[in-house]
């Protein structure tokens, strides 16, 4: 059987795999509310099979021509380079704050699944599958277990007084264990009557403690008048 010609049944096979397998990925990033999800992960890899189907086997009759030297390859290699820029549309920075590294990652792995089922590599893939839905899942766990504790955390306070008022702030958090990384104030003097100032503090929490119960205790400081809470990576 030329190599160059595969059965229809069996590229409705691979797609169809390919279709499942990415779907898979995309319904666990679809539950953690991610950037990607269901449907753009089924797009990847179903894309990423196609491609793979078209390099191996869309050009039959140019292989026959005298001299020419096919490469099954050379068009699927362009996708794991290619894919890069719908990773990093996914990837997001908020002050210190940057979310959707884990998606990017996820539809890189989703492309090479696609290209190995359009291969025919069907074990390489399907296991592929499960090993990252098993990290996904099991060491989201284990991640939130035993290393919640080393994010960093971004705090905004507003305050309508600047005098003593830092040294309220840092007595408090001095008190709850809290470890305070890099901090810095703006004076607000457009009201005439009084001046606001704005502390921005990238602080880590001890192990065990919620941020949005240290900005309640912020918040009932005299003079507070907003706390906000940015989470880490």
């Amino acid at each position: 059987m030329s190599p160059w010609h595969l059965d229809p049944i069996y590229m409705a096979g691979r797609l169809m795999l390919a279709l499942i397998l990415g779907g898979l990925i995309g319904f666990e990033r679809e539950r953690n509310s991610s950037a990607a999800g269901f449907r753009t992960h089924i797009l990847v890899c179903l894309g990423s099979a196609l491609i793979m189907l078209l390099s191996a086997h869309g050009f039959p009759e140019f292989a026959k021509q005298p001299g020419v030297n096919m490469d099954p390859a050379r068009l699927a290699a362009q996708v794991i380079s290619g894919i890069g820029f719908l990773g990093a549309g996914t990837i997001l920075r908020n002050g210190l704050s940057i979310t959707g590294l884990t998606t990017a990652a996820s539809l890189w792995v989703v492309a090479a699944i696609g290209l190995a089922a359009g291969a025919g590599f069907y074990f390489p893939a399907i296991l592929s599958t499960i090993m990252v839905l098993l990290s996904l899942w099991m060491l989201n766990a284990v991640e939130k277990r035993f290393f919640s504790s080393k994010r960093v955390y971004l705090l905004k306070i507003h305050a309508t007084r600047t005098h003593g008022v830092l040294n309220e702030i840092s007595s408090l958090l001095e008190r709850q264990g809290v470890v305070i990384i890099r901090l810095s104030t703006e004076e607000d003097d457009r009201n005439e009557n009084e001046v606001d100032l704005r502390v921005t503090m990238s602080v880590k929490l001890p192990k065990g403690m919620k941020a949005l119960l240290l900005a309640d205790e912020i918040r009932e400081l005299k003079f507070i008048t907003g706390v906000y809470v940015e989470y880490g990576a």
